[in-house]
């Protein structure tokens, strides 16, 4: 709203100063402080709001040291960082931006069952929350509209360049180009590096194809929001992890819609989606201000309606971006916490059956409280996920490589 109305001051009246409105890092900087100052500033009154509505949450008795501690600490935190996203995104970004609805509506939707699911858990006193079924159908409606948008809206578009821009004297020499409605995306750690959806999948039929990617944007979609909510199991491992992933997210977001860094990094140029700084500076702030108070010990949880907000903001973030098969790295904490749960389950039922009796890989599922059952401290456990984390950020940004 700010970047519209400022937009149109510099425009109409030529006013000194309106036109910093218009630079990507101010606005991206704005909105980080300004998330930062929601979370941090309101969170405590929030937290406080929480607790005397009696919003507590119900621990189940799993064994781990310190867990009955944490029975009626605030939950649904989440509502802070939805907040925090939200606002300043709508003050300091283009909001005609068709990456940016897109982004709004994730929040707004997978914030909403997260929601529902916490209410029926505290609210209702159902330990279960929202059932399964209906979580996987919600997540399967936001993949749907995001996935239908992605591959049919005339504003997702790549930008290929005749030649590499160039820049003479100070001056940037802008080649030839043709905006490209193609279904492209990147393949890490590797020499042209471009995969098309469409050629990739075309001895299917053109009429397949689509809904094969719809599919593909469903289940990415599906399975890192459900990976944050897996991880979100101790204290600031999930708020911290995706604050990791948001900042690499960032910087790819500013090289794909920069043309200079673009070609010079040999990273696919991806018209308007600059404005996608804005909105993960503001995720960002999100994320380091509710550390602040749900770090160990933590005085908040954000529960179901910001974990899976979280999982599926960070998906929506690498399909706009066209860096989706990156995920298995960047947000390779969540990968191996859903395996982790996968493999448990799947080897117990197996050597039930087999043996008469289950048997497990783990300690425990998720993998970090296989780390809890063995005697680590909970915030070693955190840091060291949060190390890992790190060092995948940088393996994911390695791919930005040279000509």
């Amino acid at each position: 709203m700010l970047y519209h109305l400022f937009d149109y001051i510099d425009s109409a009246y030529d006013f000194p100063g309106a036109g910093v409105f218009r630079y990507i890092s101010f606005r991206a900087g704005m909105a980080a402080m300004f998330s930062l100052i929601i979370t941090i500033t309101f969170g405590k009154s929030m937290i406080n709001w929480i607790r005397r509505k009696q919003i507590g949450e119900t621990v189940r008795d799993l064994g781990l040291d310190g867990q009955t501690e944490k029975k009626g600490t605030p939950t649904m935190g989440g509502l802070m960082m939805i907040a925090a996203i939200i606002l300043p995104t709508l003050l300091f970004a283009d909001v005609y931006n068709i990456y940016i609805i897109l982004l709004l509506v994730t929040v707004i939707w997978l914030g909403g069952i997260g929601f529902l699911d916490d209410f029926i858990k505290v609210f209702r006193k159902n330990k279960e929350g929202l059932a399964g079924k209906f979580k996987i159908i919600g997540q399967v409606g936001i993949g749907i509209i995001v996935g239908a948008t992605l591959y049919f809206h005339e504003d997702v578009v790549v930008r290929e360049f005749q030649t590499p821009v160039s820049i003479e004297e100070g001056v940037v020499e802008t080649p030839a180009f043709e905006d490209v409605k193609a279904m492209k995306t990147t393949i890490p750690f590797m020499k042209n590096n471009e995969l098309n959806y469409e050629n990739f999948l075309g001895f299917l039929g053109d009429d397949v194809t689509p809904y094969l990617y719809i599919l593909l944007v469903i289940f990415i979609i599906t399975a890192v929001s459900n990976g944050a909510n897996i991880t979100d199991g101790i204290d600031g491992l999930a708020a911290g992890s995706s604050a990791i992933i948001g900042l690499a997210i960032a910087i790819f977001a500013y090289i794909s819609g920069n043309a200079i860094f673009s070609q010079y990094l040999n990273v696919m140029f991806i018209p308007n989606s600059g404005e996608l700084v804005i909105f993960c500076a503001a995720f960002l702030g999100a994320c380091v201000g509710f550390l602040w108070y749900n770090s160990f010990p933590a005085q908040v949880f954000m529960g179901d309606t910001g974990s899976l907000m979280l999982g599926g903001v960070i998906a929506v973030l690498c399909l706009t971006l066209r860096k989706e098969l990156l995920i298995p790295v960047l947000c390779g904490i969540f990968v191996i916490e859903n395996l982790s749960v996968i493999m448990q389950v799947s080897y117990f039922k197996y050597t039930r059956k087999k043996y008469g009796e289950g048997r497990r890989i783990f300690r425990m599922s998720p993998l970090h409280h296989h780390y809890q059952k063995g005697g680590i401290p909970e915030t070693k456990i955190v840091t060291r996920f949060w190390i890992v984390g790190i060092l995948l950020a940088i393996i994911t940004l390695a791919t930005l490589k040279l000509r």
